[in-house]
């Protein structure tokens, strides 16, 4: 299956000085094994805030690797319709958040994610995240 790659995952393994070499490891084999997609969102939330043209470049540079998949209304809508439901649960999440749950809803992909908002969001809208085991279902 494939897996979105949030955007905390990218900025650990490409923007800290001293990455999590757990993360890079699995980033690496799901770059490997063909299995990450890119959002517009996403691309952006990774490039925004880099004060160096160097490390912005440097960064750009790598992730040019990976195309954006085309988003539609129904993408957009959907989000809209998650964030509602999440927020009359007492949920609250950022609109980039519920975009990226409403993807892998619509295109039947996982989520790879350190952020704990997502745990909040998959008890009221349908949402997989990716996890451990998933890297036996594929993965060398």
């Amino acid at each position: 299956m494939r897996v979105i790659v949030d955007t905390c995952i990218w900025s650990a393994c490409l923007r800290r000085k001293t990455p999590d070499r757990l993360l890079v490891k699995t980033l690496k084999d799901l770059i490997g094994d063909g299995r990450v997609v890119m959002t517009g969102n996403i691309r952006q939330e990774i490039l925004s805030g880099i004060s160096s043209e160097l490390q912005f470049e440097k960064i750009r540079s790598h992730l040019s690797a990976f195309r954006d998949i085309p988003l539609h209304e129904e993408h957009y809508e959907l989000a809209a319709r998650y964030y509602n439901r999440c927020r009359k649960n007492g949920i609250q999440g950022a609109h980039a958040d519920f975009l990226i749950c409403a993807i892998a809803s619509i295109e039947k992909f996982l989520v790879f994610t350190t952020d704990k908002d997502f745990l909040y969001y998959q008890k009221h809208i349908p949402l997989n995240l990716w996890d451990k085991s998933e890297n036996s279902k594929g993965l060398s």
